[in-house]
């Protein structure tokens, strides 16, 4: 989506694909939003040309074998990944240096329906970037704004981070274990109120790792979400892939520990997803 909404703002696009999937792969996106429908011309590359961004935009469970293949060009200035999570930040600054590495955050419903074919259903796009890049991205932002993307840019990165995982881990891990829509669940008094104590075990952890946030709007925001939104984490599982748990719950768990937290709830959607899945990860152990 972010490749297709940059290119029909404007921009030159180029997508870095696996080498395997370069011959095959199209060289056109579209992609059917809320926002519109259209199809954009891209290049396809198998290294990351010299370009002004790079957009990391692989799942969390991808990241590392993606990185291992991944050489980042010297005129690369911003470094931009919009995984689900919080670790992977250290990672890629580790990696690529601090001073490259722009945090930001995306939320919304996409999925690739196949190469080059996107869908958008959800109402919105909210893409939030931390302040740092602003005299690089800004401009790109307005272009988003203006085709229906709501962008912020944030200027604490905790709260930038956690801001996103303390909404979208109780939204994942109560779809998934419960395998509902949000709809269902707000509707499930059972599933409703183990989704809502996991909403404030993670404020909890978030406020004790240095982040502004406020369990009522969170609340309030997954109440006003549309009612048949699904997360990418239930699309996973159902499709018999490895769902981004330790992206997204173990940061919440993992904080706990730390700051002698206790998250039963999270534990116990976790243990469900895990259950449904047929897949443990070691990490959360």
């Amino acid at each position: 989506m972010m490749g297709a909404s940059l290119a029909h703002a404007g921009d030159a696009v180029t997508l870095v694909v696996r080498p395997e999937t370069l011959a095959q792969y199209p060289k056109q996106l579209r992609l059917e939003s809320s926002f519109g429908k259209f199809t954009v011309d891209v290049a396809v590359a198998a290294e990351v040309p010299a370009v002004d961004v790079l957009w990391i935009t692989v799942k969390a469970t991808q990241l590392e074998p993606a990185l291992a293949a991944l050489r980042v060009p010297k005129e690369v200035r911003a470094i931009v990944p919009l995984l689900n999570g919080i670790d992977h930040v250290a990672v890629l600054r580790e990696r690529y240096g601090a001073d490259r590495v722009i945090p930001g955050t995306i939320a919304g419903e996409m999925e690739r329906v196949r190469p080059g074919y996107i869908v958008h259903p959800s109402p919105f796009a909210r893409l939030n970037v931390l302040s740092a890049g602003r005299a690089l991205l800004a401009g790109t932002l307005d272009q988003l704004t203006q085709i229906g993307f709501t962008c912020r840019f944030i200027d604490d990165e905790p709260t930038l981070m956690w801001g996103k995982l303390v909404f979208l881990a109780p939204f994942a891990l109560s779809t998934t274990a419960a395998n509902k829509t949000v709809g269902e669940i707000l509707s499930d008094p059972q599933w409703r109120s183990l989704g809502e104590a996991c909403v404030r075990e993670a404020c909890a952890v978030a406020v004790a790792e240095g982040a502004k946030v406020s369990p009522e709007a969170v609340l309030a925001g997954v109440g006003a979400m549309p009612a048949t939104m699904r997360s990418s984490m239930q699309k996973d599982v159902e499709q018999h892939k490895t769902p981004e748990l330790d992206a997204i719950a173990g940061p919440i768990l993992r904080g706990a520990r730390r700051h002698g937290i206790e998250v039963p709830a999270t534990k116990k959607l976790v243990a469900a997803v895990e259950e449904r899945a047929g897949y443990k990860e070691s990490r959360l152990a």
